[in-house]
């Protein structure tokens, strides 16, 4: 049998076997983080199926026009008494990325770990990770196919948005026939593109023009200007009057210097806790570095948590570009 059609199988097979469900996607939420749960939340709606969608910490307010987002819950915000047998986990790289909802799971918790990710080590009960997908989304919709759904405008948006956000735009190389065929379906339903990609991709909050241009004074070139990179302090937030969320794809500026082969952002979200973004084009493999420090994402989009202070991180991510590319920062 195709592994892949058994993989699906499997996991229709676990929505149909349980009655209730916790549902979760990584910390920090993207657009396919967040649709992908919410698609699943709709999924299990239809099978007659009880859940609780949860989140370590907030998620971004820019996808609150996506159906069920008020089921969203923010465990940091609303602590949970309960816990769970069955759990869904969407879009995370390992187990780490699920962060404190993982005080939810009940001894002997069995996890459906659904995910795209090269780096996902399977840590689920039932795996379904197909590396070759575009997005957590894509798979879903494949899964919806499967367990013979019923597709409708809402479920279509959540899909469409995942798919959206994860190609950048249908722009990027995981853009794939099949994503595009997939788009081309959920259409039908009454998604509108171009309002789905003015919310998600175009729409930017005054705070993080504020915060870009504080960021953009600290850009830096190291390994033969190779390598571009940016850094967001505690104190730049509050004189910016910005949020975590406003400091969301500051990385795409160094990525998308002429001659820059991977971009790096800085952010310290906390004291003492930097998150570590990185996008690359086609010399390093950032998902092997950001692997290597504790996080994990794909060949040319990765990211990391790294605790410690920023020179710390910045020191750690150098000596890992100085192998990736064989040349020193200094060069």
């Amino acid at each position: 049998m195709n592994p892949n059609l058994n993989a699906l199988q499997e996991a229709v097979r676990f929505m149909h076997a349980r009655d209730r469900f916790l549902v979760l996607s990584h910390v920090n939420p993207d657009g396919d983080a967040t649709g992908s749960a919410l698609a699943v939340a709709m999924m299990l709606e239809q099978l007659g199926k009880e859940y609780m969608v949860v989140n370590e910490g907030e998620t971004p307010e820019k996808f609150h026009f996506l159906p069920r987002f008020n089921r969203l819950r923010n465990l940091s915000k609303n602590p949970l008494d309960e816990t769970f047998e069955a759990v869904i986990a969407v879009d995370c790289a390992d187990e780490s990325r699920m962060g404190d909802v993982r005080s939810l799971f009940a001894s002997g918790a069995v996890l459906l770990n659904i995910d795209h990710h090269p780096t996902n080590d399977g840590f689920g009960t039932v795996n379904l990770i197909r590396t070759d997908a575009a997005a957590t989304a894509e798979i879903l919709y494949d899964v919806a196919v499967a367990a013979g759904l019923t597709f409708n405008e809402e479920l279509a948006l959540c899909i469409y948005t995942g798919l959206l956000t994860d190609t950048g735009g249908f722009r990027y190389s995981n853009t794939s026939p099949h994503v595009m065929e997939i788009a081309s379906q959920l259409l039908r339903y009454g998604v509108k593109p171009a309002e789905v990609a003015e919310r998600c991709l175009e729409e930017i909050t005054l705070a993080h023009i504020k915060i870009l241009r504080l960021a953009l004074q600290s850009l830096e070139l190291s390994h033969r200007n190779l390598v571009a990179s940016l850094t967001v302090r505690l104190d730049d937030f509050a004189q910016a009057g910005a949020t975590r969320e406003d400091a969301g794809g500051l990385v795409n500026y160094c990525r998308n210097i002429e001659g820059v082969e991977v971009g790096v952002s800085f952010v310290e979200s906390e004291a003492d806790v930097v998150k570590v973004s990185m996008r690359a084009r086609d010399r390093v493999d950032v998902s092997a570095i950001a692997k290597e420090l504790g996080g994990g994402g794909h060949a040319k989009a990765a990211g990391c948590t790294i605790r410690g202070s920023l020179q710390e991180a910045k020191e750690k991510l150098r000596l890992a570009l100085d192998r990736a590319l064989g040349v020193s920062s200094n060069e």
